[in-house]
């Protein structure tokens, strides 16, 4: 099973920027998307979806232009879960689920701090509630996927300029100590559990040609529960597709 997760910061965008052929290209089973932005009865372009043998499932942000996750997944799930059940994090569509006889994968969009200390408390609080969640999911599905934007670099490794964002909305010490009891808790990132180089990010700003000079953040994953080690085929980053400030991650699973 071949997963890629893509932040692609308006779904209409990316596909402005001919998303939906890298999409073909790619081939992948499950594709989960986070910040898609809109929701599905404005976009034109889903048969496309459609022919290429994917169902969609969509989980948008009642805040429209706002946040919101979805995932296209060529094998039929048995189920859709759609949000975690916490009315202020299921408003902005933070979440969407499918689950498969094999496994189950989840699409998330983590709130970002960054624009100040109202959205740093509810971020905080979106990792104490959601973090609570996961654990009692995992619990119930041993064979978890937890793909998406986790807006959170966990180690200096995964961010270009460690010590001048060392107070930086994403690289506090309280979001990386709650990646690493996450970890902890029973989950693999599986790209550093088969690449250990440095400079792999999977967002840049769109400032001073950031991209260009790889001056970037690693704040995308996914994540699997260690249940699934044995079936990590492959892990990677795939910094080529340029549709969004974001790059895709592939994580390939045998089962």
């Amino acid at each position: 099973m071949k997963i890629i997760t893509y932040n692609v910061n308006g779904i209409r965008s990316a596909i402005s920027k001919n998303w939906l052929a890298w999409l073909q290209a790619t081939d992948a089973d499950v594709v989960c998307l986070q910040e898609i932005k809109a929701t599905p009865d404005v976009l034109t372009d889903l048969g496309l979806v459609d022919q290429m043998g994917y169902q969609h499932y969509w989980f948008p942000a009642e805040k429209k232009g706002y946040s919101g996750t979805a995932i296209f997944t060529k094998q039929l799930p048995k189920h859709v879960e759609y949000g975690c059940g916490i009315p202020d994090f299921d408003r902005e569509g933070r979440c969407i689920r499918v689950d498969f006889d094999e496994v189950s994968v989840m699409s998330a969009y983590f709130p970002s701090g960054s624009s100040g200390d109202e959205r740093q408390i509810f971020k905080y609080r979106f990792l104490d509630e959601f973090g609570k969640y996961l654990t009692l999911l995992k619990s119930e599905i041993p064979n978890l996927v937890v793909c998406g934007d986790y807006n959170i670099c966990h180690r200096p490794i995964d961010i270009h300029n460690p010590k001048s964002n060392a107070n930086s909305s994403g690289f506090l010490p309280e979001e990386r100590e709650w990646m690493e009891k996450f970890i902890e808790g029973g989950f693999i990132d599986t790209f550093r559990h088969v690449n250990k180089e440095p400079h792999n990010y999977t967002w840049w700003s769109f400032r001073a040609g950031a991209r260009g000079k790889n001056l970037g953040w690693r704040i995308d994953y996914a994540m699997a529960s260690t249940e699934l080690e044995a079936n990590i085929k492959r892990a990677a980053i795939l910094p080529e597709a340029k549709h969004s400030d974001h790059c895709p991650v592939l994580l390939e699973l045998e089962f």
